[in-house]
């Protein structure tokens, strides 16, 4: 049988916070009154006792609140680090899930465009802008290893092995998480100035490197231009049209769309031109790719909160159908929003 039952576990949770707040012997009144656990006084003193004699708390001198002892701070410690890294676990296998979700999702919205329109068409999947730190969490694998686990802004994930010269105890991780968080939580990349690295780092102390380490984690978790995805189809509909079907034209465009460089530069213009509606044309040069002089691009961005947004894009010949396009555009943009802000 376990020593601590849910309701001890939370009494002492409850003492230590306090405890942590006031610098002050913590009574059973107390601990009734501003806490969420609808005990009696009579009955948080009874645990308390318990507790008590467990050894998790201490009375420094008759008539006065308990404190925390040593076997207490431990406790809550190694508690404390235990819920997290089932947090980040839990996280992670979400944060998989989503993903299988919307990689089907955003190939079937592709195949569906070029389907209903006849044309070629793209899509981004969502990315974050002015993305924010939400949640840093550093775990030991072993005693030359640590894993940085970072959490932007759009549960944008970022996982980094980092190599250690000695090994992390408790203590010194919960300190190293704890340092992170409240100086990185809500910050942008921008925020994220010299100033602030160093100081960090002079926090740190001989665990320097480490927070070293974990902030090229958050500058590579917000760095968009290797992690921007691109969904494609109807790529051969461009030979229905004669205009575009000879045979240098045709490979041209092909290629475009097989390397996906020039698709992603487009793509990532498109959202910076963004305009009130949401939907942008670009006829001939105005796409600023070479293959595509010819042809008629039409964009939409979906966003889906947080400043997490992609791109949906049907590229044809001038002569398209830009009503029909425009309208297929709209539609699934508020499907993308149905779908994918699902629980």
């Amino acid at each position: 049988m376990p020593e601590l039952d849910e309701r001890k576990i939370k009494i002492l949770n409850a003492v230590i916070q306090t405890y942590l707040d006031t610098g002050e012997p913590v009574g059973s009144r107390t601990i009734s009154k501003n806490s969420d656990l609808s005990l009696s006084s009579a009955t948080i003193r009874n645990e308390m006792s318990d507790l008590e004699e467990l050894g998790y708390i201490i009375q420094p001198h008759t008539s006065a609140g308990r404190i925390p002892s040593d076997k207490g701070y431990r406790f809550y410690v190694d508690h404390l680090i235990e819920q997290k890294d089932a947090e980040v676990e839990e996280f992670k296998e979400l944060m998989l899930e989503k993903t299988e979700k919307m990689e089907k999702v955003l190939t079937q919205v592709v195949r569906t465009l070029a389907a209903n329109t006849q044309y070629a068409s793209i899509i981004s999947a969502p990315m974050v802008t002015g993305s924010r730190v939400k949640f840093v969490q550093l775990s030991a694998v072993d005693d030359e290893h640590v894993l940085s686990v970072v959490v932007m802004d759009g549960n944008l994930v970022k996982n980094k092995m980092i190599e250690i010269d000695q090994p992390l105890d408790n203590e010194d991780m919960l300190k190293l998480n704890m340092l992170l968080n409240s100086n990185l939580n809500g910050l942008t990349a921008d925020d994220i100035n010299l100033s602030l690295i160093s100081r960090m780092k002079g926090q740190a102390g001989e665990f320097e490197g480490i927070i070293e380490e974990v902030l090229k984690s958050v500058a590579d978790t917000i760095e968009q231009d290797e992690e921007l995805k691109i969904y494609t189809s109807g790529t051969t509909n461009i030979f229905k049209y004669p205009e575009l079907a000879d045979s240098k034209r045709a490979s041209d465009f092909i290629s475009t769309f097989e390397e996906k460089d020039a698709l992603k530069e487009l793509l990532s213009d498109a959202q910076a031109d963004e305009t009130g509606t949401g939907i942008q044309v670009y006829i001939g040069d105005e796409s600023h790719i070479q293959t595509m002089k010819d042809c008629s691009v039409v964009t939409a961005t979906y966003e889906l909160g947080e400043g997490v947004r992609g791109t949906i894009g049907i590229i044809g010949p001038k002569r398209m159908d830009y009503k029909n396009v425009m309208s297929n555009l709209r539609h699934l943009r508020r499907e993308l929003d149905k779908v994918l802000k699902k629980e």
